[in-house]
């Protein structure tokens, strides 16, 4: 049995670099398919041979080259965040289990939080858990040599805890004075201190040697471990829960996205934390604080 001429044709268009297009017929008349462009493809005579030999050849090539270098061209992309994680099997590890975490508990308890929770409420929650960050921020800006911004923190904390009952209502923001973020890694950094090798965290996720004391310092700055007693312990243990979930209810379908397309979550978002990272830094040493929630490339706007 002879082959179908349209089937020879559209084989024909694909050699010539033209891919033949559903709905666009190709002619069943007995004469030599030919492209646009005046590719003769011409199989029956020795010149149309030759053609077809080296048209296939010179496909055969490029995909070679195409398979040889794809895979090192976007291992290279990964490259400079591999440096930094001497110890990635470790925290390959540490990150599955808090993939675990997140899928079982923190990913439903944050869908349950913005679903049943009003916003209102919400809004009140997140207002609370920045204000207690803000003595830290305050006392990272000053160390910092930001003392414009420093003392911005300090208003803010001074008006908010009054005026808009222990931080619940932002009524700061509302006379001119905009949040900021501020913490001792970025203080570290600003003083000439490098990253270090690239750490995952349990529970808190991607990080940095030098973030991670930076984290550390900042837990031990929030207002409640000066208080002490089971109230004050409690009362840290909420807002630590409070702030857990209020931070990935902002991130919800962002990460969640991120994890869908992603074909190595983990390296994913090594790469975005340090970028992100590297530009809350540069914002620092350039003494150019983003509004909250500007900076992060991964994170939609917040409203405080």
């Amino acid at each position: 049995m002879g082959t179908d001429p349209e089937i020879r044709g559209a084989a024909a268009l694909e050699l010539c670099g033209r891919t033949a297009r559903p709905g666009i017929p190709v002619p069943r008349t007995g004469a030599t398919p030919r492209a646009a462009g005046g590719c003769s493809l011409a199989a029956g005579t020795p010149g149309g041979k030759s053609r077809v030999f080296w048209a296939v050849l010179f496909g055969l090539l490029l995909c070679s080259f195409g398979c040889a270098t794809s895979p090192r061209e976007s291992a290279s992309g990964d490259d400079a965040d591999s440096q930094h994680d001497p110890a990635e099997p470790v925290n390959r590890a540490i990150f599955k289990a808090n993939m675990a975490a997140d899928h079982a508990v923190m990913n439903p308890a944050a869908e349950a939080y913005t679903e049943h929770v009003p916003q209102g409420v919400q809004k009140g929650i997140h207002n609370l858990v920045e204000n207690l960050k803000e003595p830290a921020v305050a006392v990272n800006d000053a160390l910092q040599g930001n003392v414009d911004h420093a003392w911005q923190s300090v208003q803010r904390l001074a008006v908010n805890s009054t005026i808009g009952v222990a931080g619940i209502f932002d009524w700061a923001k509302n006379w001119g004075l905009p949040p900021h973020q501020s913490d001792f890694g970025e203080t570290l950094a600003v003083w000439g201190l490098g990253e270090g090798p690239f750490v995952e965290l349990p529970l808190l996720g991607p990080s940095n040697a030098r973030d991670a004391v930076g984290t550390a310092v900042d837990m031990a700055m929030n207002p409640l471990t000066f208080v002490g007693g089971a109230p004050a312990t409690y009362a840290g243990a909420g807002t630590g829960g409070a702030n857990l979930i209020d931070t990935r209810a902002q991130h919800l379908h962002d990460l969640d996205e991120l994890e869908r397309n992603s074909l190595d979550f983990y390296s994913t978002l090594r790469s975005v934390y340090r970028q992100h990272r590297d530009a809350e830094i540069s914002a620092a040493k350039q003494s150019e604080k983003q509004p909250e929630g500007q900076v992060d490339i991964s994170a939609p706007n917040t409203q405080p």
